[in-house]
């Protein structure tokens, strides 16, 4: 069994979500919602330690990428 866990939400809003109880398992769908946006900041945490290790890389000199892209093209 997981933690209980309760939030506030305003009169109108119960109202509405009382309406749709019988269509809408309430709980499932705020279980899901906190699931995905743990991931989107697990994945936005990711994403911005590769930009700051990037950041750290020296620069590759000048014309690097042509030469590559030259050399890759002739060899075909």
């Amino acid at each position: 069994m997981g933690n209980v866990i309760s939030i506030r939400v305003p009169p109108e809003i119960k109202h509405e979500m009382d309406r749709l109880k019988g269509e809408v398992n309430w709980s499932e769908e705020i279980r899901e919602f906190i699931k995905r946006r743990i991931k989107e900041y697990k994945k936005r945490k990711a994403l911005q330690e590769v930009v700051a290790y990037i950041q750290t890389l020296p620069e590759a000199p000048k014309g690097t990428a042509q030469k590559l892209v030259r050399e890759d093209r002739d060899s075909h």
